[in-house]
């Protein structure tokens, strides 16, 4: 595989060539660009080699979390409690105060006018004592003895007079982690569920419980796909949408996909998915794509698969993602659809870097975007959720000690992130299921897919973290392109935006600020799920629903919680709202377009070949 060229910042790609480039990955080209210096230049002398070296060793005890970061913020957090004698007081009133409610239900435990959770209940996401036999003694008076004991460090470790917000937030996070790992609803002798399926089955549920642990370990030591994985195949049960590469090049594959629809609209559909992800979330099992959905409705839909960096793509930048991928693709759909409007879809990562691209094309008077669509995409990362535990200086360096010494973030250290934000979730949960009750959790496509992770390389990884995360340089109006300021205000075209209810990674408070970003017509949709289920949403999936407005590029600002209150809500999936709003911003139906530009034949179909590396 080639390795992927910096192209100089004062120009524009090649790919923007009145022709469109198919450029396949072979020894020539790779040896081409081997000795091209300024196509792949060597990195600058990095200092202090040792002690990054060190660093990245430490890592892998660490799971990618920097000591130093952890440290301080607990220091910061036990000296200015230690100064804080009458919060001392007050937290040690409160545990006597609960200890003594706690106490008194014991006593009563046996009384058949004590009813459960007399002292505490579970909040209403925690779904570990749901079941009924968590009401019963003596397993609720554990239950309820846990959740004190989560409540009384949470209000320990926050409303310390003196501690920075985010040091606050990393102890409360860290101890949640601590105290997560002890509920009890993770040993068998403390878990009602558990003791009554042993009770059931002779004991059986431990037997499978031991071989899904084994198969498990078996499979993580061999770096193969989870059980269950081997029918969902990429390019026959999933990203199996027909459709044809119509462009490559060192970076991306443009899929254009085949109609369904005898007439399409004139304006085409590019999407940008995330490169810390594999396309096809948007492609997925038939009855769960995206993509067949939208040429269902008559769109011709265009996507763009990113090629998993490696070693040798260390020093890709983040805007190479941007010219190589972005516009490159815009070049091509153009040159197949000429004199065309497109529509641009971004999905998380994908939609930060489409709103980079389109401000930057507003700002030199490219007009080619009609719409811009962002699902679970940020572009202000102030309030980035919990995600942001993990960025600040001291760990941002750390992570690029780890990847300086790889040239890439390992897919393993990003998953691991992701799981920590949802443990009870993604592993405490999983653990309790699989290991103590000896079932195992039918697979899907989106499992599938979650599985099939992807690297980021070193040098685009670190200035994603730096600009955008840690100085928030695209929000405060400090981001450069090509050596020039953009601002997001400069966009006014017509603007979806999706949010999730309970996504973890773009909290959708985060994605809603793109309300006062940008000069256009902001059409905002709130749906329930997370980051990923609520994104995939089709029409015949039971459960979904969502609230949308639409706010006028001259309307007022209407704040989060306020939008909250007035947006109508509505039961369903949102992807019949958002191809609504696309057809009405289309134009007539008329006859499809050819597939590429004539010169596709010593390209792969769909899914390509860059969806397998």
């Amino acid at each position: 595989m080639s390795v992927v060229p910096i192209v100089p910042r004062t120009q524009e790609p090649a790919a923007l060539a009145p022709s469109v480039q198919r450029i396949a990955p072979s020894t020539t080209t790779t040896k081409r660009l081997a000795n091209n210096p300024a196509a792949n230049p060597e990195p600058a002398s990095e200092p202090y080699p040792l002690d990054r070296a060190f660093h990245a060793m430490l890592a892998r005890f660490t799971s990618g979390i920097s000591p130093v970061a952890l440290s301080l913020a607990w220091l910061d957090w036990s000296a200015h409690l230690a100064a804080a004698p009458q919060r001392q007081t007050e937290i040690a009133r409160n545990v006597l105060r609960d200890t003594g409610r706690l106490l008194e239900a014991v006593a009563h435990a046996t009384s058949p006018e004590q009813k459960p959770w007399s002292v505490i209940q579970p909040q209403g996401r925690d779904r570990r004592f749901r079941d009924s036999q968590w009401e019963t003694a003596p397993f609720n008076l554990l239950a309820q003895a846990f959740l004190l004991g989560e409540r009384w460090w949470h209000d320990a470790a926050i409303g310390v007079r003196g501690v920075s917000r985010a040091n606050e937030a990393i102890v409360e996070f860290s101890v949640r982690q601590m105290l997560d790992m002890l509920a009890p609803s993770n040993f068998a002798v403390t878990n009602p569920e558990v003791l009554g399926k042993a009770f059931r089955s002779g004991g059986e549920n431990f037997v499978f419980g031991w071989q899904n642990w084994c198969s498990d370990l078996m499979r993580l030591l061999s770096a193969a796909k989870p059980a269950g994985d081997e029918q969902f195949v990429v390019g026959k049960t999933v990203a199996a949408s027909p459709g044809k590469v119509v462009y490559r090049n060192e970076l991306i594959e443009l899929i254009q996909y085949q109609p369904t629809t005898a007439k399409v609209r004139p304006e085409p559909i590019l999407i940008v998915p995330a490169w810390i992800m594999k396309y096809y979330i948007l492609d997925l099992s038939p009855q769960n794509s995206l993509v067949r959905y939208l040429t269902g409705q008559g769109f011709t839909v265009f996507m763009i698969s990113w090629r998993n960096p490696d070693a040798k793509d260390r020093n890709v930048a983040f805007d190479d993602y941007r010219k190589l991928g972005v516009m490159v693709a815009l070049g091509a759909v153009g040159r197949i659809m000429p004199a065309r409007k497109i529509h641009g879809l971004g999905y998380c990562l994908g939609g930060t870097l489409l709103s980079i691209a389109a401000a930057a094309m507003a700002r030199d008077g490219d007009n080619r975007l009609g719409t811009i669509t962002l699902l679970a995409a940020q572009t202000d990362f102030t309030e980035a959720g919990e995600l942001t535990l993990f960025i600040n200086e001291s760990q941002v360096s750390f992570l690029e000690d780890v990847m300086w010494e790889r040239g890439y973030l390992d897919t393993t250290q990003m998953a691991g992130a992701f799981q920590l934000l949802r443990s009870n979730d993604l592993i405490w949960s999983r653990l309790s299921h699989d290991y103590l009750m000896g079932e195992s959790a039918p697979p899907s496509d989106l499992m599938a897919w979650n599985a099939d992770a992807t690297r980021l390389p070193y040098r685009m990884h670190s200035e994603y973290l730096r600009k955008l995360f840690l100085n928030n340089d695209l929000a405060e109006g400090r981001y450069r392109v090509e050596d020039r300021g953009i601002s997001l205000s400069d966009i006014h075209a017509p603007t979806f935006v999706v949010g999730t209810l309970a996504d973890h990674v773009a909290p959708w408070r985060s994605v809603y600020k793109i309300h006062y970003q940008v000069d256009a017509d902001v059409t905002f949709l709130l749906t329930s799920g997370g980051h990923n289920a609520g994104v995939v949403a089709p029409p015949d999936e039971p459960g979904h629903s969502y609230q949308v407005m639409i706010k006028a590029a001259d309307a007022p600002y209407v704040g989060p919680d306020e939008w909250l209150k007035l947006a109508p809500h509505v039961e369903g999936a949102w992807w019949p709202e958002w191809a609504g709003w696309l057809a009405s911003r289309s134009g007539e139906f008329g006859g499809p377009p050819p597939i590429g530009f004539g010169d596709v034949d010593g390209l792969p179909d769909a899914p390509g070949d860059y969806v397998h590396s």
